[in-house]
C-alpha cells in the first residue's frame, strides 16, 4: 500500500475534516486486523501523524475563540 508506506508529507496540507476522516479509515483498518506487521506500523504511523494534525487544528481554534473573547481588553 503505497499511502501508508510513502512519508506522511502530505498530512500538513489536509483540513481538520479530511485528517478526522482519514484517521477513522486508519482505525477501521486496524482494527479490521489482517494487515502485515509492515503496513500495521506503517497505518499507526499515519494515524499517529493524523491525530497531530487533528489537535493542531483544535488547538488552533481553541486559541482563536480565546483571541475573540480578549479582542476588546487585549494589552500584549
Amino acid at each position: 500500500m503505497a499511502a501508508e508506506t510513502a512519508p506522511n508529507t502530505d498530512i500538513e496540507a489536509l483540513s481538520y475534516e479530511e485528517a478526522r476522516e482519514q484517521l477513522v479509515g486508519v482505525v477501521s483498518r486496524l482494527e479490521a486486523g489482517g494487515a502485515s506487521l509492515e503496513e500495521s506500523l506503517a497505518l499507526w504511523e499515519r494515524g499517529e501523524a493524523l491525530a497531530k494534525r487533528c489537535e493542531s487544528w483544535l488547538e488552533g481554534a481553541r486559541k482563536r475563540l480565546a483571541a475573540a473573547r480578549d479582542e476588546p481588553a487585549q494589552d500584549s
